[in-house]
């Protein structure tokens, strides 16, 4: 009889052991899940830098966007140059319009680093992809500048630029140039045929001059650029000349090359406008 009560208490001090570390694994086994971005409730979020890591970005040419999550007078009294306005308090649950791209790199900050946290957070939660927090104005060392930002719900409109179907997002040059380009897509849609020249461009007629802006530049792949006020070209790899830069945008000579293809390109100009 001690004999089998013995075995009994075994057995049972093994089921127990067993129950123990299925447990064990069902617990690990979540949490690795959750690590992993498996979890259910796994929380979206931003990538928080340092001032001089926004500084650096800031001088990067890859269509970002700065964000001031401050009140309007706090703007108005000083801002990094160039950052728009979005008070935190005016970000809700839906993308706000002036931010009408998800994957647009986003730069935010506030006036000491709580209210960007806050408005990064909102953001990230909407399914932005690319927001950065760095902080506040008040420890900024770089240029601030004053003035009264355009009203948020007036509509803005931005150059999209489609190449044999694949579409970018030129940054245009500051120049008279430039700005004439842009009231003349604003008009209408732009579609140019573009034919290859000198084995480093594409180039078309445009149906309109546009005013001159013509220095000696090197070009670079994704250069758009005016020849001549009458012509329109699209670089895909260097040449040095006197010539008008329009703007350019974000690729590299290979992926260029491969959009524009061998042939004749077909290019469209157009201008979205934010709600």
């Amino acid at each position: 009889m001690t004999g089998k009560r013995n075995g009994r208490k075994a057995v049972i001090r093994i089921m127990c052991c067993t129950l123990i570390l299925a447990l064990a694994l069902t617990v690990l086994t979540g949490c690795a899940d959750e690590a992993s971005g498996k979890g259910k409730d796994m929380k979206h979020t931003y990538t928080q830098i340092s001032q001089e890591e926004a500084a650096r970005m800031m001088r990067a040419n890859d269509d970002h966007v700065i964000v001031d999550v401050r009140r309007q007078d706090e703007y108005e009294e000083g801002h990094i140059p160039g950052a728009i306005l979005i008070p935190n308090e005016t970000i809700g649950t839906e993308p706000p319009a002036l931010l009408p791209h998800l994957d647009q790199v986003i730069l935010i900050y506030c006036r000491s680093g709580n209210r960007s946290k806050d408005a990064a957070q909102k953001l990230a939660d909407m399914g932005y992809t690319n927001v950065y927090e760095f902080g506040g104005i008040l420890d900024w060392t770089g240029e601030i500048e004053t003035g009264i930002d355009p009203d948020p719900m007036e509509p803005v409109g931005y150059l999209v630029m489609e190449i044999n179907g694949v579409q970018f997002f030129p940054d245009l040059e500051d120049n008279s140039s430039a700005e004439a380009f842009l009231e003349k897509v604003k008009a209408g849609p732009l579609e140019l045929i573009l034919r290859d020249y000198g084995g480093f461009e594409k180039a078309g007629d445009l149906p309109w001059d546009l005013p001159r802006n013509d220095e000696t530049i090197t070009t670079s792949p994704g250069d758009i650029i005016l020849y001549q006020g009458n012509t329109i070209t699209v670089y895909y790899a260097e040449n040095t000349w006197s010539l008008t830069r329009l703007g350019r945008i974000d690729t590299d000579e290979e992926e260029l090359r491969e959009v524009l293809g061998d042939g004749d390109a077909v290019v469209r100009f157009w201008v979205e406008w934010t709600e």
